[in-house]
């Protein structure tokens, strides 16, 4: 293995070879890039349930000049959620997923963002990572951008907790 306790890359399963254990799949945003996992789930019989996230409070960020960063998979998809919630991204800095920020990286980041009259703004994965480590002083002038998860259809969630918890039910009786 790769000394992990999740495996990573290569060593993960392929989407399609975990279809039998799955009993349905959640498709988050509007994008094709999940259409053939899509199309093979349906075709063996699993619901198809569809997403997508939006910031909390959009008002918060309307007319806002930010200085953005994030230390995530794809930060592009952070950086255009605060624009399409009316915030405007005068800077904006990408770090690797799962960054640990170093001192000098949040001195240099709150001292732009100063200099430029900008509010810095995070996402809540960072924010969560920053809490052990930043100093207090950073935290109090940053502002993170949460997000919801909102389903196409309103009674979706309660249905994949219930037939999550049926199933769990049928293996603890079978064992």
């Amino acid at each position: 293995g790769n000394g992990r306790v999740i495996p990573g890359g290569p060593l993960r399963a392929k989407i399609v070879d975990q279809l039998v254990f799955t009993s349905g799949l959640l498709k988050m945003g509007e994008g094709t890039a999940a259409d053939a996992v899509v199309r093979q789930a349906a075709r063996a019989g699993r619901p198809i349930f569809e997403a997508h996230t939006e910031p909390s409070g959009k008002a918060g960020l309307a007319g806002k000049r930010f200085f953005a960063f994030a230390g995530i998979g794809h930060p592009e998809k952070f950086f255009d959620t605060v624009r399409q919630a009316g915030g405007e991204l005068v800077f904006t800095r990408p770090f690797p997923d799962h960054h640990f920020y170093a001192e000098d990286e949040l001195a240099e980041l709150a001292a732009t963002a100063r200099t430029e009259g900008l509010v810095l703004v995070t996402t809540a994965k960072d924010a969560a990572r920053l809490r052990h480590g930043a100093s207090q002083d950073f935290l109090g002038r940053l502002e993170v951008l949460e997000i919801d998860t909102v389903f196409e259809l309103d009674h979706v969630p309660e249905r994949i907790i219930d037939e999550t918890l049926d199933a769990w039910r049928q293996r603890k009786l079978k064992g």
